[in-house]
């Protein structure tokens, strides 16, 4: 868990080219942390993953682990 998390509508969340606005996921890093939310609630809630997580998520997701869900 990230302890003394600045304002959460202060980081850089990205999010997909094709967002167009709405309920799309958003990710943001702070050191080694990994933050996900929800680009229509700017303060919260948050999840966050470890790199090692994230980098085994994407890892899933390039591979199609995903595909049928």
């Amino acid at each position: 868990m990230v302890r003394d998390i600045p304002r959460l509508n202060s980081l850089d969340w990205r999010t997909s080219r094709t967002c167009d606005g709405g309920a799309c996921v958003a990710v943001a890093r702070i050191g080694d942390t990994y933050l996900i939310g929800n680009s229509s609630t700017p303060d919260g809630p948050v999840q966050s993953y470890t790199k090692y997580e994230w980098r085994d998520f994407l890892t899933g997701v390039k591979c199609g682990d995903f595909d049928d869900i």
